[in-house]
């Protein structure tokens, strides 16, 4: 199935907010920010420049499973430094296969260098969820004349 929506359509959906730490947060309060935002991940930032991102997943392999102390330890440490972004433009279908290849759960969307949001896989499979569910609608109308209540 091809889900041709793009990135710039999630955000105007869900919005553009990004929640973000300098490399020297430790990571304690890392992970207590995205308690409170309810994200699995930050951007890292120095200054508007994005130099990582760092994830529930970096926290339990990198600091956890390490012996490591949350408070103690800075970000800069253990973020993922590669970080595979993507563009308004982008396609669904283009983000989930970059996600799939790379076995990432959010990417950052960067529009002329500059940071402009974040989709997680959640995001992109509620678009693919909506998409279907539109399109069995319009099939079920098309077909029978005079769409079907909602259940």
């Amino acid at each position: 199935m091809n889900h041709t929506g793009h990135i710039r359509d999630i955000l105007g959906t869900k919005g553009g907010a990004v929640w973000s730490v300098p490399p020297e947060t430790t990571v304690f309060e890392a992970i207590q920010l995205m308690a409170d935002k309810n994200v699995g991940a930050l951007l890292v930032t120095q200054g508007d420049k994005l130099v990582g991102i760092v994830t529930e997943r970096d926290y339990s392999r990198k600091v956890i499973l390490k012996g490591r102390s949350s408070k103690d330890t800075p970000v800069r440490d253990v973020l993922s430094g590669q970080v595979i972004h993507v563009t308004p433009d982008h396609t669904v279908d283009e983000c989930m296969r970059l996600m799939t290849e790379h076995r990432v759960r959010h990417l950052p969307v960067l529009e002329g260098g500059k940071i402009v949001g974040v989709v997680s896989i959640g995001d992109l499979v509620n678009w693919i969820i909506s998409a279907q569910s539109s399109t069995i609608h319009q099939l079920e109308t098309y077909i029978t004349g005079f769409p079907t209540p909602a259940i």
